[in-house]
């Protein structure tokens, strides 16, 4: 995955100005996961209940998110 200079340049890059996106249909006050696309295919991921907490992947780290999502391995048995 990412290398931890990749890491630390990441959390490194200014933020407050990204657009965070929400998934369609979401109220305002509900509680969402909110993400925002970040430079070199990187992504930001908060909860839009604490918006000060920000995970950010690598875009090899997100890859492997998504297609483990797609393939199942998150879903509740």
């Amino acid at each position: 995955m990412g290398t931890q200079q990749e890491k630390d340049e990441l959390y490194a890059l200014d933020i407050s100005d990204v657009e965070w996106l929400s998934p369609p249909g979401t109220e305002e006050a509900e509680e969402r996961v909110e993400i925002a696309y970040l430079p070199g295919g990187a992504v930001a991921m908060r909860s839009s209940m604490d918006p000060e907490t920000v995970l950010r992947y690598t875009e090899a780290e997100w890859r492997a998110f998504v297609l483990g999502a797609r393939d199942g391995e998150f879903d509740l048995r």
